[in-house]
């Protein structure tokens, strides 16, 4: 008899697992090929992102309509009205201001030129040569400064460019939404983490939309009723804008004051632009950069520098579309790569703002009722 023994299949010393250095390494290989692959699609990706962030928005609605025993149809037509007039309300009022704008604008071209006649002489009063005041303005002209503002204005209105697309997606989505309530309880009995993932991110996104909103809202007012007491044309476009670039975070309030301080410049010169920048930033600054970030932190548990690293990474890669939505797609991605394994829920502790013991722990996960319609509500 042989003393050789041949490892079975099931034989504890026989290891299959793979070495950490390579699984790290594969990990990074696939997350560059997957942000490569999204950042070729980002036409499609980002809205279709938006597609679904405005449907988990209006959910409750459905939600709501449900409990109180209405048809299902009614609170399907009640939600996709709701997103509907999200988005045609706010690209209604783009092109309407935007082309306001662009009838104004021919009309400050001599006021521009007159600045810089004034510029140039306030600089030759400081000793400084003709030939470097030429260098330093050749390259400046009311055409650049009309691109600029146009620039602004059509990345702003590139966000709900693709309106047919994003309307027949959200037509889809709500449909669909009459049966997610089944569809998670089915989900939740089979695999309850995957559930628990899902039920974090739609109930994260609408915490952030919510706190976003509101402090939206209170910045658009400021600024349009500062705007208008100060004399600068068209404060509802400026108040608009600011209530869109709210959403971009941490650093939206520096886009969203660049053209209404020009056109400050160019209504009244420098000391209207100069208190059109210190309004925006005793406002803006204050709301949006110090005390909505705590509030959005608290909201969506997503520290103030993952959120500001959000907003780099996905305006890189899909676009100004990606700076709006930077807090929804961060809040996906940690629903579909740290939420949904328990062995890895402990990240949360180090990307969160405020640490949910919740979250780190496998703790429970609620069952939700059809009745309910959402597990998040």
């Amino acid at each position: 008899m042989s003393d050789t023994h041949e490892a079975g299949p099931l034989d504890p010393r026989v290891s299959w697992s793979i070495p950490r250095g390579l699984i790290v390494l594969l990990a990074s290989a696939s997350a560059v090929v997957s942000i490569a692959g999204i950042k070729v699609f980002a036409a499609i990706v980002g809205p279709v992102f938006l597609a679904l962030m405005l449907t988990v928005a209006v959910q409750p609605i459905q939600s709501w309509t449900r409990r109180r025993g209405w048809p299902s149809w009614l609170g399907m037509a009640m939600a996709l009205l709701a997103a509907y007039a999200i988005v045609v309300g706010l690209l209604a009022v783009l092109v309407v201001s935007a082309a306001q704008l662009a009838t104004e604008l021919p009309e400050y071209s001599t006021r521009f030129d007159d600045l810089l006649d004034g510029l140039r002489s306030t600089l030759s009063g400081w000793g400084v040569g003709k030939d470097q005041i030429h260098d330093m303005l050749s390259g400046v002209d009311f055409h650049q400064l009309l691109s600029l503002l146009e620039t602004a204005l059509s990345s702003m209105a590139g966000v709900l460019s693709n309106l047919a697309f994003v309307l027949a997606l959200l037509l889809f989505m709500v449909f669909d939404g009459m049966s997610i309530g089944r569809r998670i309880t089915i989900v939740d009995r089979v695999r309850p983490d995957i559930a628990y993932a899902l039920g974090s991110f739609a109930s994260g996104t609408r915490r952030y939309l919510l706190v976003s909103t509101v402090f939206g809202l209170i910045v658009a007012v400021l600024d349009g009723l500062a705007l208008w007491w100060l004399g600068v044309p068209l404060p509802l476009l400026w108040a608009v804008l600011s209530f869109i670039t709210n959403f971009i975070p941490n650093i939206g309030f520096v886009v969203g004051v660049v053209p209404p301080a020009l056109l400050a410049l160019l209504e009244g010169g420098p000391r209207l632009m100069i208190w059109v920048i210190l309004v925006y930033c005793v406002i803006n600054f204050v709301i949006q950069s110090v005390i909505q970030p705590k509030y959005v932190g608290d909201a969506v548990g997503l520290s103030i520098t993952v959120t500001f690293l959000s907003l780099i990474f996905w305006t890189w890669v899909l676009g100004a579309l990606g700076a709006l939505l930077a807090i929804p797609l961060t809040l996906l991605v940690r629903a579909l790569l740290l939420d949904i394994d328990p062995s890895t829920r402990w990240v949360s502790a180090l990307i969160s703002s405020t640490p949910d013991p919740i979250r780190v722990h496998d703790a429970p996960v609620p069952r939700p009722s059809p009745e309910s319609g959402d597990p998040s509500t």
